[in-house]
């Protein structure tokens, strides 16, 4: 049996705000619907992607901010850091670590992400 996580509910306080943010990352806008003045469910997905998030009104009770360490992985930490900030959006500095190398970001109301790229990175000088 296939089991297949292919959407999380990420809580924000301003769905048009957290929509233009998500699109600026590079996520697709695949869903924007609004079913009753309760309920607006916006769909997004990463570039390459099976799995999309979703946010909206209506749709969660947990609060604008929970999550933390929702996790991308990208094949090329550095070219995924140079994209991140060519497109404006804060990021930390590149993470080095056993088990892969990492950059972090936070949408506008401070649900945490990591980008991994699973490789760690051959050690430069300096490293």
């Amino acid at each position: 049996m296939d089991i297949k996580l292919e959407l999380v509910t990420v809580p924000v306080s301003d769905v048009d705000r957290a929509k233009a943010f998500y699109e600026r990352v590079g996520f697709h806008a695949d869903h924007d619907v609004t079913v009753s003045e309760e309920i607006r469910f916006v769909q997004l997905t990463p570039p390459g992607s099976a799995c999309s998030i979703a946010l909206g009104r209506g749709l969660t009770r947990m609060a604008p901010g929970s999550l933390d360490n929702l996790q991308v992985v990208v094949k090329d930490i550095e070219e995924a850091y140079a994209d991140l900030r060519g497109r404006g959006v804060e990021v930390s500095e590149i993470e080095d670590l056993p088990w892969g190398s990492f950059v972090r970001f936070c949408d506008p109301d401070g649900n945490g992400w990591a980008v991994q790229q699973t490789t760690p990175r051959t050690a430069a000088p300096g490293r």
